[in-house]
């Protein structure tokens, strides 16, 4: 299932559900409903956790895997990359002070 963040200061981000359930339990949401929101008095504090997840993610080294086994699993991504993009959209809600939704991909 794929997961949508909109808000009007920024393109939409579009990720797979696992990886929008780890995003959003490092700033302290969860994924039980199908959509919620992040409010502007909430961006200060979820840009400062994502991007300590982010740094913290960039010290773990990667396990040394033969290129074809990780095309197979799909871990070649890791979380600060996957997290970039909504990173980018919290930096660019918080300076046109506008909100954040998300919910399922139609």
């Amino acid at each position: 299932m794929l997961i949508i963040f909109k808000s009007s200061a920024s393109a939409d981000v579009v990720t797979f559900e696992e990886n929008a359930k780890q995003i959003l339990s490092v700033i302290g949401n969860d994924l039980v409903t199908s959509q919620g929101i992040i409010t502007v008095e909430r961006l200060p504090d979820a840009i400062s956790k994502i991007k300590a997840a982010i740094a913290n993610d960039k010290l773990i080294p990667s396990k040394q895997k033969k290129p074809e086994e990780e095309a197979e699993s799909g871990q070649d991504v890791s979380f600060s990359q996957r997290a970039l993009p909504f990173l980018e959209l919290l930096e660019s809600s918080l300076e046109e002070k506008m909100p954040i939704t998300w919910g399922i991909y139609p």
